[in-house]
């Protein structure tokens, strides 16, 4: 049972790192950003937070400690592509007036939010339920942010099946712990990682035939 619980940590953890790694290459070569501000802001948080805490406090160099402050240096470069081209995306000029005071806020915000799970739940079990809480709210993040560019921009199938598989792994792992609030929270985010996938497949379709269609 351990050895395959290890093997579905490892397999997260291999398929987070490419949807961060990707996202950084995309938000530099296209000169945008692929992950939505409020997803971002939970995940740096998380992964500072717990990294810090794994690494400072725990004194657990482990495998899932060194992924987690792995993550948090890819999430600084996620940032940095907000911040350098997110302000082209607002809208009006009220909007990219307030970029950077709108992004600060969310980024305290995300912080402010992992420390209270932390406080009030603990570190290990608040790690837990806030990484599940926070998937379901990327998941949705992505769907929006989709709809809103109505173009595959900032995106890519291997995020959207990497960033699927990522969170389906620990969710099979936690439900074979007997975690309900893992299994069904892992659910949502399975679903809606799901709808995302098929929508964001058809939207490359399309572009893919109007491209081809105009030569």
């Amino acid at each position: 049972m351990n050895l395959i619980i290890n093997i579905l940590i490892i397999i997260s953890g291999i398929c987070w790192s490419v949807v961060y790694a990707d996202s950084i290459r995309i938000g530099f070569k296209q000169k945008t950003y692929a992950m939505p501000l409020f997803a971002l802001a939970l995940n740096i948080a998380w992964e500072g937070i717990y990294a810090y805490t794994d690494l400072f406090i725990r004194c657990d160099i482990g495998a899932q400690a060194i992924a987690n402050a792995a993550w948090f240096l890819l999430d600084i470069f996620i940032v940095i592509t907000f911040i350098k081209f997110g302000r082209d995306e607002m809208e009006g000029e009220l909007g990219k007036k307030l970029f950077i005071p709108w992004t600060t806020l969310i980024l305290i915000c995300g912080f402010a939010l992992q420390i209270l799970f932390m406080v009030e739940f603990g570190d290990v079990a608040g790690e837990k339920y806030s990484a599940f809480l926070q998937n379901v709210v990327m998941s949705v993040a992505y769907l929006y942010m989709l709809n809103r560019r109505k173009s595959s921009k900032g995106q890519s199938m291997t995020i959207a099946i990497c960033k699927c598989i990522g969170t389906l792994t620990p969710t099979i792992f936690g439900t074979i712990e007997g975690n309900k609030f893992i299994l069904v929270t892992g659910i949502f985010c399975f679903i809606f990682d799901l709808i995302y996938i098929y929508c964001l497949h058809h939207v490359i379709q399309k572009e893919k035939a109007e491209a081809i269609s105009a030569t």
